[in-house]
């Protein structure tokens, strides 16, 4: 066998390693936590990075599990309003959303994304922030994975676990004692509203100091959340 050969079998038997280690690690990572609550997060581990790069030491982020029954039912249909209508019929990637937002951002001054709850829980949980095509494939490679190895409901209680509601707010039970002095259970129709409409730029927008178009938002979030009824809940 020549150098060159054996060259190319030790690159593939790498390349084999390197991508069945891979998986292992990924697939076993997301079953794992299909049943427990996620320890920390990228988007966290990443924040923190950034406060000791500042100086600012090991900044303590207030993130507190909370399960899905334990956070009032109009928290979860608020995120759903404000962010993924189509949550409960799409399979990870809402095709007509991103349509809309394509032809709807030719005429925006603040351009819409038209991410899913399920991509936005892949995020938070696995990737960096920025964007790049790389970054845009491993998203929708755990976004499957989500979608597979996950029942609707578990991406909706881990996704309102760890979306950011402000610069250092992380998950619906900070964000509610933070806000609100109360806990994720007692938060009121409006309150989650106006949670559920910062997700989009929560360092830009403050559920502390809410803006007119923070206000006009909500306003949205609350009529979608009639249109679709807490019967959109049900069999998720």
């Amino acid at each position: 066998m020549s150098r060159i050969a054996r060259a190319r079998r030790w690159l593939r038997r790498v390349v084999n390693y390197a991508l069945l280690t891979w998986l292992v690690v990924t697939v076993g990572s997301v079953l794992l936590l299909r049943w427990l609550p996620p320890p920390t997060t990228s988007f966290i581990l990443q924040n923190r990075i950034a406060a000791m790069r500042a100086g600012y030491g090991f900044y303590p982020y207030p993130y507190h599990w909370v399960d899905y029954q334990n956070i009032a039912p109009v928290m979860a249909l608020a995120v759903i309003a404000a962010e993924d209508q189509n949550f409960r019929q799409h399979h990870g990637l809402d095709l007509s959303g991103i349509r809309r937002a394509i032809r709807d951002n030719q005429y925006r001054d603040r351009p819409r994304g038209a991410s899913t709850i399920t991509q936005q829980t892949a995020k938070n949980l696995f990737l960096w922030r920025g964007q790049s095509w790389l970054r845009k494939g491993v998203e929708l490679y755990f976004t499957g994975l989500l979608e597979l190895l996950w029942p609707k409901q578990r991406i909706l209680e881990v996704y309102l676990n760890v979306a950011q509601f402000g610069g250092s707010v992380f998950g619906v039970e900070a964000a509610a004692r933070t806000y609100f002095n109360c806990s994720a259970a007692q938060l009121t129709r409006e309150q989650a509203a106006l949670l559920a409409a910062v997700l989009p730029s929560p360092s830009l927008l403050h559920v502390d100091a809410p803006s007119d178009y923070l206000r006009q938002r909500q306003r949205w979030v609350l009529n979608q959340m009639r249109r679709l009824g807490p019967g959109y809940l049900q069999g998720l």
